[in-house]
């Protein structure tokens, strides 16, 4: 663990914080931005020890990433178990639109329980 500097100020010692280092290139997604809106309401200790330790971007990126990745396993995994495919979509648009939003919000929904909120 990094130790902790101070400067003198005026007469006052003052941490010498530095903030996380975030690529220009890349940015959070929906998943990264809730989970960091989670950890600033209702884990203000966890939230400002990442943040101040500099460990914040890099949780927040792989939890990103994580929530993506389940998102589309999830969704894949059941789109397959119920048969929703090509062929339903060339048959029956509309069939396979409802469908697929219903697997989507209940993939959502274990997403969030799982990595976000948890």
């Amino acid at each position: 663990m990094n130790e902790m500097t101070y400067s003198n100020r005026n007469g006052f010692l003052i941490p010498d914080l530095k903030m996380d280092e975030m690529p220009e290139t890349e940015q959070l997604s929906r998943f990264g931005r809730l989970r960091e809106k989670y950890l600033m309401e209702h884990r203000k200790g966890l939230y400002n020890s990442m943040l101040m330790t500099g460990k914040l971007w890099m949780h927040l990126t792989e939890i990103d990433r994580q929530a993506q990745e389940m998102m589309d396993r999830i969704t894949a995994q059941q789109a397959q178990t119920m048969g929703v495919n090509e062929k339903l979509k060339a048959e029956d648009q509309m069939a396979w639109v409802q469908q697929m939003n219903s697997i989507r919000h209940s993939a959502e929904e274990s997403v969030l329980s799982d990595l976000i909120y948890a």
